[in-house]
């Protein structure tokens, strides 16, 4: 007896001591998780500069400052900024001396650009003192000037014009919302008649910004639309941007991004690139080549993969793909030298650094651990490459991958300390063969606690998109760990049109959008429940958003296997949400065409059509703001529910867009969401 009890207080007592003891994850930790933002290295290497966003559920004690750490990990990070207003769009000086970035502090009625001076100290300069607000600095490849964007009323090239025109637009008595073509709005705001501009301002005090669109003839045109991509030129004297100049005509068509060169000294914009689209421009570091990322467009093809192209500079000659047999998503990549980019490159369900070696056409894994490497960015010589890493059990930090491919260099822990004391389960993969003949790539999540001698119900959770993937990853809105943690296992399937997996993979889901895709994700559940004993096949339900809520409605429509259902800004009715969506024409692209061409095509995968069918409790959610999927599908699914008298739930958020993102309205979500599950699944 006595040698039991010692027996078991040394277990009690080593399990303590060792930090083994560990809790569930809850809202209140996933939200107090500080959020590392995107790493820039200096140019010289030694450093590395970052935004860390400290959450609160009271939305004034939100902290978001910029943090430094030297890139080779040898002392802890250091914040090098206290205003209460986010810092956002950092850009190291040339010299590694300062950084420009974007903020809106107390005495600022907008945002502006700020500089803070790194090798001597010192608070932020404020730099520019616009009107409508600036963002997205870039210095000059010289270091003598900053460029940065701005929204302009068109045809108004200088802030005290647009001061006359805001003035002038305030003293109207009426208030409406006027167009004539397509589209009006866009994810969660109304298109207004403002354009973005790009401003030039030189470093030297006292200096003068300069609208370098003054000339670009295409900005009085109705179709011009200018988002912010631009990229100087190796000689600081020109640059080039992504426009597009059609797009009025997006009701009926894609609208083209093309590529165009524009002195700053003068003179119209010149087109330089055709035949696709085209974006992400960049230069080689001897100024000979540019690189960009082109695919197709208007090719009848519901997804169409970008690859990393060259030209010669300036000629535009000799057109290459860099790595033609790269059949993966590019997330983002840096021209270094040595003729060598560098990559962060999505492939099955994983992020991963590629480096490519472009006189050769081939690219090389730097990365081999599971998770997201992202946003990575790379000194001016080469030799030192950051980025973000994330798994499903970590948030993102700050890494230094060109060590040793299984080991980065983690050089910030932010969360380390909170994650030690929490139960989470790397997720477990496995490959299902469908009815089809295809394979399809699952992450199973355990729950906190799990006990193999259990038995759990299933919640299988369908992603978005559905050009999208479940990655190894950390999510707030669909956090793996706090869906799995009250006692549920949760599936998540990566079904035809999922990207990570090859064109052809993401392209096989036109004309079949909802029925193919939904049985891929019932055959994973049934093989799940075969593979492994703990799962309760009686007990299962079904959730996505967006294009996860519309298979959902889709399960609603075609089996009865689902106790329950959550359906987030989901679709019941493609039709109605074709012509009120914001981005309309790729429904027609994926359905093959209009519904008044081919109602037969529209009707056989439209859920609100089987509505004779539905059976099934769904708790339903939306944003307000919502005009991806708007709010209109959601009321007309509950209204269709409750006419049916099926048990239903209705939450609408006012001041939410696509993803619910606030932390109480979060907070809120996740426990209606558990309460639902309890109802029909304990």
């Amino acid at each position: 007896m006595h040698k039991l009890f010692f027996l078991l207080f040394c277990f009690i007592t080593i399990n303590t001591v060792s930090g083994q003891v560990k809790k569930p994850i809850t809202h209140e930790t996933m939200t107090a998780m500080k959020r590392v933002g995107s790493p820039e290295v200096s140019p010289d290497g030694k450093w590395v500069v970052f935004s860390v966003t400290e959450p609160s559920y009271v939305e004034k004690d939100v902290v978001n400052d910029l943090w430094i750490v030297p890139a080779d990990g040898s002392s802890n990070s250091r914040k090098i900024t206290f205003g209460k207003g986010a810092e956002s769009g950092y850009k190291w000086s040339t010299d590694s001396k300062s950084i420009a970035f974007s903020a809106k502090r107390e005495e600022d009625e907008v945002s502006q650009i700020y500089i803070i001076n790194i090798a001597e100290g010192g608070e932020a300069q404020r730099f520019s003192n616009v009107s409508t607000g600036v963002g997205n600095p870039q210095w000059s490849p010289d270091g003598k000037m900053i460029l940065y964007t701005t929204k302009v009323y068109p045809g108004n090239f200088t802030d005290s014009a647009n001061k006359k025109v805001a003035e002038e637009r305030k003293k109207l008595k009426y208030n409406a919302r006027v167009y004539t073509s397509f589209p009006i709005r866009n994810f969660d705001v109304w298109n207004d008649e403002k354009q973005t501009h790009a401003f030039v301002q030189s470093v030297e005090p006292g200096s003068a910004p300069k609208n370098i669109f003054t000339p670009v003839s295409a900005t009085v045109k109705e179709g011009f639309f200018f988002g912010g991509n631009i990229c100087w030129a190796p000689n600081s004297k020109e640059v080039v941007f992504v426009a597009i100049m059609d797009r009025t005509t997006a009701a009926y068509q894609d609208p083209t991004s093309e590529l165009y060169r524009l002195s700053i000294d003068g003179g119209d914009a010149i087109k330089i690139s055709n035949s696709g689209n085209h974006n992400n421009p960049a230069f080689s570091k001897d100024g000979k080549h540019l690189f960009f990322i082109s695919s197709p467009n208007n090719n009848q093809k519901v997804y169409n993969l970008g690859k990393l192209t060259r030209v010669d500079w300036p000629s535009l000659a000799n057109k290459t793909i860099v790595v033609p047999s790269l059949d993966r998503p590019i997330n983002n990549y840096v021209v270094a030298p040595a003729n060598k980019i560098y990559m962060s490159v999505e492939d099955q369900g994983n992020d991963k650094i590629f480096v490519t070696d472009v006189s050769k056409g081939n690219a090389t894994p730097l990365t081999s651990m599971n998770g997201a490497f992202t946003s990575v960015t790379v000194s001016s010589d080469g030799r030192v490459v950051i980025s973000n890493y994330e798994s499903a059990t970590r948030p993102a930090e700050i890494v230094r991958v060109n060590t040793t491919p299984a080991n980065p260099l983690f050089i910030t822990k932010f969360n380390d300390a909170a994650l030690a004391t929490l139960d989470m389960h790397e997720p477990e993969i496995f490959w299902t063969t469908t009815s089809r003949g295809k394979q399809v790539r699952s992450k199973l999540v355990k729950p906190a606690g799990f006990d193999p001698g259990k038995k759990y119900p299933l919640f299988v959770v369908m992603h978005g998109g559905p050009a999208s993937a479940w990655k190894n990853n950390w999510g707030y809105r669909w956090n793996y760990q706090l869906l799995a943690a009250p006692g549920y296992v949760v599936l998540l399937t990566d079904y035809t049109g999922s990207t990570g997996y090859g064109e052809k993979f993401s392209q096989d889901i036109q004309f079949d959008p909802l029925k193919g895709p939904a049985q891929e994700i019932n055959e994973a559940a049934d093989d799940a429940i075969k593979r492994f004993a703990f799962i309760d096949g009686s007990r299962q339900a079904a959730g996505g958003g967006s294009y996860g809520g519309h298979l959902a409605n889709w399960m609603q429509a075609s089996t009865t296997r689902y106790k329950t259902l959550i359906s987030h800004a989901g679709l019941v009715n493609s039709e109605s949400q074709f012509l009120t969506s914001d981005y309309m024409y790729g429904r027609e692209v994926m359905i093959g065409s209009a519904p008044w061409v081919n109602q037969t095509a529209w009707n056989e995968q439209n859920p609100i059509r089987y509505a004779a069918n539905f059976k099934t409790p769904v708790l339903i959610t939306i944003g307000e703001r919502d005009y991806r999927v708007p709010i209109n599908n959601s009321i007309e699914n509950f209204g269709l529910l409750q006419r049916l008298q099926i048990p239903s739930k209705l939450i609408v958020f006012p001041d939410e867009n696509h993803w619910i993102l606030k932390p109480e309205n979060s907070r809120f979500w996740y426990s209606e969401v558990q309460d639902w599950l309890k109802k029909y699944l304990q």
